[in-house]
């Protein structure tokens, strides 16, 4: 289902521009380099847009921000729409300051995103349901998806894409992307991944990487993104099972993995169901 795609990261080596957070930028580079991609990191307001003009996806994430910061991603939000470039945001941690969640909605409010990844309790905040109950950078117990609530959360997920006319991609224990209409739902993954810092963050690069090779089928691009990082994490999981590996070695494993995915394997061990 997702040969395509893949085969077009591989093939285009997309250029992404991060502005990312301090914490993980390291590791958004390297997993876009393992997936394909090519990373350039720049927040200065002197030179996004030049940058960003160059660059096949922006990803914005305000994981780490500053007022500085805002402006630069306001300003490359708005070159990356007026070139037609895709735009990824996520909203790490909206909700668990005023600041993080004005921002959000700022952007929101400037620029026109293509997609917007984020655990349930982000993603309630960007649609103004969870204001002020982000569990830090983690969603809250209450919003962690599972099988009883699923429904429920699908229902949510296709409205508030619909309102924002964007594709919504929410990660958990089962993650949703949609774009109001088609729906993805899908259950790669293990749990240990929350234990490591970056797998939100990589993954929304990787998102970045994947429509900006696939600028004709960004919903199918940003499922195949989820999945491929769900499939590496259950892969990583079991390396460091077998070895008797640390977490530390998970996030070595999930990225050598992410490198070695192809066809076949996304093929063999993707875990879907389109609604």
């Amino acid at each position: 289902m997702f040969s395509e795609v893949l085969k077009n990261v591989k093939n285009n080596t997309p250029l992404v521009h991060n502005i990312t957070n301090y914490v993980t930028v390291n590791d958004c580079a390297n997993i876009l380099l393992a997936c394909g991609g090519s990373p350039i990191m720049a927040d200065d307001i002197e030179e996004v847009e030049e940058i960003t003009s160059i660059c096949n996806a922006l990803v914005i994430n305000i994981g780490t921000l500053n007022s500085r910061t805002v402006e630069s991603m306001i300003k490359a939000g708005k070159k990356a729409n007026e070139l037609s470039i895709p735009v990824i945001l996520d909203p790490v941690g909206a909700g668990a300051s005023k600041l993080r969640t004005e921002t959000t909605f700022k952007l929101l409010e400037e620029v026109k995103f293509t997609v917007i990844r984020g655990n349930m309790s982000e993603i309630k905040t960007v649609g103004k349901a969870n204001i002020n109950k982000t569990r830090g950078v983690d969603a809250n117990e209450d919003d962690s998806l599972n099988e009883d609530n699923i429904e429920g959360a699908v229902k949510y997920i296709k409205s508030l894409a619909k309102k924002l006319s964007v594709i919504v991609a929410v990660t958990g224990a089962i993650d949703i992307v949609t774009d109001g209409s088609k729906t993805y739902l899908i259950r790669n993954g293990h749990p240990l991944m929350s234990k490591i810092s970056g797998t939100g963050c990589m993954l929304s690069s990787i998102v970045g990487a994947y429509c900006g090779a696939n600028k004709s089928n960004f919903l199918e691009a940003t499922a195949a993104a989820v999945c491929s990082m769900g499939l590496c994490g259950e892969l990583a999981y079991e390396k460091m099972k077998k070895n008797d590996d640390g977490t530390s070695l998970l996030k070595a494993h999930l990225i050598d993995y992410i490198s070695k995915l192809d066809v076949q394997i996304l093929k063999e061990g993707a875990k879907l169901e389109i609604k």
